[in-house]
């Protein structure tokens, strides 16, 4: 799509004694078309609820952790470390990647081991 608009956006720049309005309105009515395509194409997530029944269970669970609250929790699980065990095996580094996740909370976990 960008390549499109670039090349229709060099003919017109290129051209001599030709105006830009016209082409570029009629280039916008097609970007938003093709947006309202791509809307309709999208199908309807299945089963959502029982993955998100399921996430906030293993988040309770991730907060009995000493140190670890809710939004800490909540990101180390979107993070990818979904069981306590995990996050206590897990590396200083790859605990410290997670936003929300500071040295002093890293240094609680590891005093589990």
């Amino acid at each position: 799509m960008i390549s499109k608009f670039l090349g229709r956006l060099k003919s017109i720049l290129f051209k001599s004694g030709a105006t830009s309005e016209t082409p570029l309105k009629k280039e916008k009515k097609t970007i938003k078309s093709a947006k309202t395509k791509t809307k309709s194409k999208t199908k309807p997530k299945t089963k959502p609820k029982a993955k998100t029944a399921n996430s906030k269970k293993n988040i309770e669970t991730l907060t009995s952790l000493p140190g670890v609250g809710a939004k800490s929790a909540k990101a180390l699980f979107e993070a990818g470390f979904k069981t306590k065990d995990a996050i206590i095996a897990a590396d200083e580094k790859d605990l410290l990647a997670v936003s929300g996740v500071g040295i002093n909370l890293v240094k609680k976990l590891k005093e589990l081991k």
